[in-house]
């Protein structure tokens, strides 16, 4: 569920300029450009940057150990928690010269699969899936075994990139048996410059979403923040007018634990996300005016003017936003200073905002939206803002 207000019934899934003039950041890895060209299709601007990398450990000697140890005795129940996880253990296995033995044991254990992408790997490689939680959460699962008696029961459970502690912890608990299947595991990316510059372009007030798609990315963000000290501060972004737009309740735990408020799909798909942010951004992130005979929309990097999109650049449009703050009041030139992006000197400062102001009316194509106000300041020309 998400933690912001119930979507209105705005439903522009299949309008190719519903995200029109908003930036949004991606931190995943695998599949970014597909989830990327999803959000680009709706007329989002990308900044891409990968915050984790997959390591698969087809040569590791812990998943190594950890099969040769699940093929001593015979399995009661195998916890399957992602479908390329599955895979990759497979692939391992035939390499090792094992899988036909690991498949006979998986055959004859209860598989009790995460979601769909697992349940369709297990599918896939000839076995029979018998349970998948309605949630797709590793919760729901270990509620539905800790419902039965565990004592004496074999249980192999796959980890999903980062230790499951707390899950396996209670399993064994409950008297059971059970064996960590270390597939994949998550590592920081390897360039994490691009990722920088997102957290400071978040922080700048020029990205209007980022998107995650797993909690292992969340946490690799955070601690990018916390490193160069502007954790707290990207917190409170992500608190204020930022979305942090996450593909679903696991991925949105480590936010969620900060009281951090998430955008989240009903379904946990990439497609949904996509379209979860193409009705949210155009009805929470648009400031609408009626300014100087015009109708006029104020997304994060552009305006609609009359229907048309006029992309601003960054000193326009953080003058047009503080007009915005109030609309049809004058805002003087001191005050606007503030807004303008980078250091102006104070004997410059004027003129810093009338070229601003000049560059706005250029990029908007009408020069009346925004009226001089002699020795005063500017102000948009309108008397009162339009309802949302």
């Amino acid at each position: 569920m998400s933690d912001f207000p119930p979507e209105t019934g705005y439903s522009p899934e299949t309008a190719p300029d519903a995200l029109a003039g908003f930036t949004v950041g991606v931190t995943a890895t695998r599949r970014r450009e597909e989830f990327g060209a999803l959000l680009e299709r709706r007329g989002a601007r990308v900044v891409s940057a990968p915050a984790i990398r997959l390591v698969p450990l087809a040569e590791d000697a812990d998943l190594l150990a950890a099969t040769r140890q699940t093929l001593e005795a015979p399995l009661d129940d195998v916890v399957i928690t992602t479908g390329v996880g599955f895979r990759g253990w497979m692939a391992a296995a035939e390499g090792w010269g094992l899988s036909g033995e690991l498949s006979d044991h998986l055959a004859r254990a209860r598989l009790l699969t995460r979601g769909p992408k697992a349940r369709g790997a297990v599918r896939a490689a000839g076995l029979t899936d018998d349970w998948t939680p309605a949630t797709e959460s590793c919760e729901e699962i270990k509620v539905h075994l800790l419902a039965q008696d565990l004592r004496g029961r074999r249980i192999a459970v796959q980890q999903h990139g980062e230790p499951l502690a707390a899950f396996v912890a209670d399993l064994r608990g409950a008297g059971a048996e059970v064996i960590e299947i270390p597939v994949y595991r998550w590592l920081p990316y390897r360039d994490i410059s691009p990722l920088r510059r997102l957290i400071n372009q978040t922080l700048s007030g020029a990205i209007d979403a980022v998107a995650f798609t797993s909690a292992p990315a969340v946490n690799s963000m955070l601690a990018t923040a916390r490193a160069e000290g502007l954790e707290d501060a990207l917190l409170a972004a992500f608190g204020g007018g930022v979305v942090a737009a996450c593909v679903g309740p696991v991925t949105a735990g480590p936010l969620a634990a900060r009281g951090v408020p998430t955008l989240q799909p009903d379904r946990s798909r990439l497609g949904a996300l996509a379209r979860v942010l193409a009705r949210h951004l155009p009805e929470h992130g648009v400031t609408r005016v009626s300014a100087g005979g015009h109708r006029l929309e104020i997304r994060g990097h552009a305006a609609v003017v009359d229907d048309a999109l006029r992309p601003l650049p960054p000193a326009p449009m953080a003058v047009l936003k503080r007009l915005a703050d109030k609309p049809g009041h004058v805002v003087s030139r001191a005050d606007l200073r503030t807004v303008l992006p980078g250091s102006v000197a104070r004997e410059s400062a004027e003129h810093a905002v009338e070229m601003a102001v000049t560059r706005l009316r250029r990029a908007l194509g009408a020069g009346e939206i925004v009226e001089t106000v002699v020795k005063r300041g500017y102000r948009l020309a309108c008397r009162y803002e339009v309802a949302l």
